[in-house]
């Protein structure tokens, strides 16, 4: 990578980094979710990018896909473990990064497993890797830790307006394909370790979706909102938040539903370990090098 696309991407990664750290003044209890994904999201703006989805704030055994909407009274407590995962893209060029917190508290050893597994997995990357080798790092750390790797979620490449383009670093060796890693090839590879069962399951609400193509549909809000999403969203996920006042409440989850039924959009439910265990999320994006990866988040 190089050029134009090196430098949106470098643009995007300082972007994130620099909201990742001004938003630690709002880790504390009593914050509401609400405030903290409005923060991020107007931040990243403000700084010359745009959200490469929406702000996912995930706490204890929920492990992603949690974002808050007009209302939502969640407030941060003493003790959560707050995930954190935020994008920006500049011009489509995405950086996605996460970090957990323990609110109100010291780092403990859950965040340490996931934080030391994403560094070891950085310290692997190189041109002419498989992503198999980056998965064992991060299985192997984890359950040296004494905790399980989230077996159904993993890291990916990404590409532009791609958030997921289709290779997978996931959190468990057996999981992993025999993709080689390629030189200038940008991958967020975020590890997930949990006191649980080791896996997600879906439930609902989803407040987060994606734009997947244009179908019929009989209800003329839902015709009116594809055209909304697909103009301002393209192919990156969006938040039923940032929808919230263009119909109605009850037009807008009707219109909703019409959509993911037709297959126009994509629905991202929650995820929740399986057995209920805590969960820690790190996360960085980067660039493969020849000897190395670079690290723009």
């Amino acid at each position: 990578m190089e050029g134009d696309a090196l430098e949106k991407l470098v643009k995007a990664g300082d972007i994130a980094r620099q909201v990742k750290k001004e938003v630690v003044e709002l880790i504390k209890p009593g914050v509401k979710l609400y405030d903290i994904a409005e923060f991020v999201e107007k931040r990243i703006a403000e700084l010359g990018g745009k959200p490469a989805f929406p702000c996912n704030l995930s706490v204890n055994e929920v492990a992603a896909h949690y974002t808050p909407y007009q209302g939502d009274e969640n407030v941060l407590r003493e003790g959560d473990y707050l995930k954190l995962d935020l994008g920006v893209h500049v011009d489509g060029y995405i950086a996605d990064t996460a970090v957990t917190f323990r609110v109100g508290m010291e780092d403990d050893e859950l965040m340490e497993a996931s934080r030391e597994a994403l560094e070891n997995a950085i310290a692997t990357v190189r041109a002419g890797i498989k992503v198999r080798e980056v998965a064992r790092a991060i299985e192997e750390t984890i359950r040296g830790k004494g905790f399980n790797p989230i077996v159904n979620l993993s890291g990916h490449k990404i590409e532009r307006y791609k958030l997921h383009a289709g290779v997978s670093i996931p959190n468990v060796y057996r999981q992993a394909d025999t993709y080689v890693l390629q030189e200038g090839d940008v991958f967020a590879i975020e590890p997930f370790a949990t006191t649980g069962a080791g896996q997600v399951i879906e439930v609902p609400p989803a407040l987060i979706f994606m734009y997947v193509r244009d179908r019929p549909v009989r209800m003329l809000q839902a015709r009116r909102l594809l055209m909304h999403i697909k103009k301002n969203y393209k192919t990156l996920p969006f938040a039923y938040r940032w929808l919230q006042g263009f119909l109605p409440e009850g037009q807008l989850k009707m219109a909703l539903a019409q959509l993911d039924k037709a297959g126009a959009i994509y629905s991202y439910p929650i995820l929740r370990e399986a057995r209920g265990g805590m969960v820690s999320q790190f996360e960085h994006t980067l660039i493969v090098e020849k000897e190395g990866a670079y690290i723009t988040t």
